[in-house]
């Protein structure tokens, strides 16, 4: 297979030529200044609920929610944590109060989610929601098990009407899971009440921690409004109780570390039919270059071969179609020893070419069976009258229509611009890539902020002239800045992953080995749902 060169000089070389001089620099620079942030928001997530509601939680002999996933998973095994800012930006906090994502129990890939009692007591909010039913719905694609370690509070009341209709589709999704033969286990360290109790209810498998599980439908205060009963904790929903009484718990386990030694019993016995096993030939060049490929000014277009040289097996690529619908890049390569087909942007437009290339080349790997991957670097599919002549929106419907059937796992990841209908073509997450991840640098909106402002200026100038008003400049200036402002904002990666439009945001350096660990646990897809044919 070919391998990829790079135009980057050899480090530190000083010639002339050196791509890693001027701008090279000037991205690094800024990418590394968009991980600051990242890192700022990472560490507000990882903090929970702050020193004094984690002290408290310690001084009671409690683990914490990452304490605790990290006895579950195997020792020295990767955890790829998912949505990790969910909620940044708003009035919630960071993190959702919940951890989600993927590790590795004797030797089977688990989706774990873990509440975090520090926050609020573990009380599910709008984005802890969001969260938990994302965890969930991986782990369906993927015929993953679901491992809930549970301590919460249940809905935090003050926005029960964000949470309450909504929220049944989590129990509905753990018996659909269990239907599905995929296996679901509840470790109960603390409270599970209200509908909170239905987790360790629904699933396959329950632990409960002597004298720390309490799991009811109602509490005690509200036992007493409801029926004039006096009841404690233990007798209405204890860990011994439901272990003898109700039959509730399959396990009570003597603390916490024994739980999760019994969660990972548990899991010993399932069927292990995931691809674990990291392997494949190192790249040729430093992923530490990717910090300075990708432009800071996202007009400033750059080849993603740069890209796939530092991430695919051995920097080797076979193109397809170099020379038609070149702002496409197309091929087959390699990450982790998992083969892929690859779709990059390179221009940024897509043309009817690249449209009717993409269509052509997803059908070749539907008919293999190859997982596709999407580097989404796009402002969107051309206009004009000559495009629009040309069948540019036939050819983009095309394009979207392959990708919205293609039945083989596609992963997504944005390096650099995503607006426009091309977020479709590029398959962002309307189209159900089974993981999407986005790069510190990225943007993602219905246009670039500049382009959406300068259309509402020309609409309310050619509105002000048919009225035969005299059109206001000044206020067209204020109204264009704060229109820019406000997209630049919300087209931003920390924005838009707070609100769970992608599955984290993720240092470039890490892109192979999170494509890695993705490809995994996907396998191949479904073949030959239509045969392959020219456009």
């Amino acid at each position: 297979m070919p391998v990829l060169t790079s135009n980057l000089g050899p480090r530190g070389s000083g010639h002339p030529g050196d791509a890693r001089a001027g701008a090279y620099q000037e991205n690094r620079a800024a990418m590394l200044e968009r991980l600051t942030e990242l890192e700022s928001a990472l560490r507000q997530a990882r903090g929970g609920g702050g020193d004094k509601y984690v002290t408290r939680h310690h001084a009671r002999g409690k683990l914490l929610p990452r304490e605790r996933i990290e006895l579950l998973v195997d020792r020295d095994s990767p955890f790829l944590e998912i949505c990790p800012v969910a909620a940044w930006g708003t009035d919630y906090p960071v993190g959702a109060s919940v951890v989600a994502g993927i590790g590795i129990v004797e030797g089977v890939p688990c989706v774990i989610v873990a509440n975090d009692p520090t926050v609020r007591g573990g009380a599910v909010n709008p984005f802890s929601l969001k969260k938990t039913q994302r965890a969930g719905q991986i782990a369906r694609e993927n015929r993953l098990p679901l491992v809930n370690l549970v301590e919460s509070g249940g809905a935090d009341l003050p926005q029960q009407a964000e949470i309450f209709i909504p929220g049944g589709a989590a129990f509905r999704d753990l018996t659909r899971l269990s239907a599905a033969a995929i296996p679901t286990v509840a470790v109960v360290f603390g409270n599970a009440t209200a509908g909170g109790a239905y987790i360790p209810g629904m699933s396959d498998y329950t632990i409960f921690v002597r004298d720390r599980a309490k799991v009811f439908l109602a509490g005690p205060p509200l036992v007493k409004m409801a029926t004039g009963e006096t009841v404690d904790d233990e007798t209405l929903g204890g860990a011994m109780m439901h272990g003898v009484r109700s039959g509730l718990a399959d396990f009570v386990a003597e603390d916490e570390r024994d739980a999760l030694r019994l969660a990972r019993s548990c899991v010993r016995n399932f069927d292990n039919t995931a691809k674990t096993r990291m392997f494949g030939v190192e790249p040729k060049y430093d992923a530490d270059d990717l910090l300075g490929i990708p432009s800071a000014d996202l007009r400033v277009p750059f080849d993603p071969r740069e890209i796939l040289a530092r991430v695919l097996d051995g920097s080797e690529f076979d193109e397809f179609k170099p020379a038609y619908g070149p702002a496409l890049c197309t091929g087959w390569g390699a990450i982790h020893g998992h083969r892929v087909g690859v779709l990059a942007n390179v221009r940024g437009v897509l043309f009817s070419a690249e449209a009717q290339k993409a269509a052509q080349f997803i059908q070749l790997a539907n008919a293999s069976g190859t997982p596709l991957v999407f580097l989404q670097n796009t402002t969107g599919y051309m206009v004009g009258s000559e495009y629009e002549q040309g069948g540019i929106i036939k050819h983009g419907a095309l394009m979207i229509n392959a990708v919205a059937n293609s039945r083989v796992p596609h992963l997504t990841v944005n390096i650099g611009a995503s607006y426009g209908a091309g977020n479709y073509g590029m398959c962002g997450r309307a189209f159900e890539p089974r993981f999407l991840f986005t790069w510190p640098n990225a943007k993602s909106a219905v246009m670039g902020p500049q382009q959406l402002a300068g259309v509402l200026s020309i609409v309310a100038r050619q509105a002000a002239e048919a009225k035969g008003h005299a059109y206001d400049e000044e206020q067209d200036r204020t109204m264009r800045f704060m229109v820019e402002h406000k997209v630049e904002q919300e087209s931003a990666a920390l924005f838009l992953s707070g609100r769970l439009y992608d599955d984290g945001v993720i240092d470039p350096r890490d892109t192979r080995t999170v494509l890695g660990l993705c490809l995994a646990l996907v396998g191949t897809g479904d073949r030959g749902q239509f045969g392959v044919f020219r456009h």
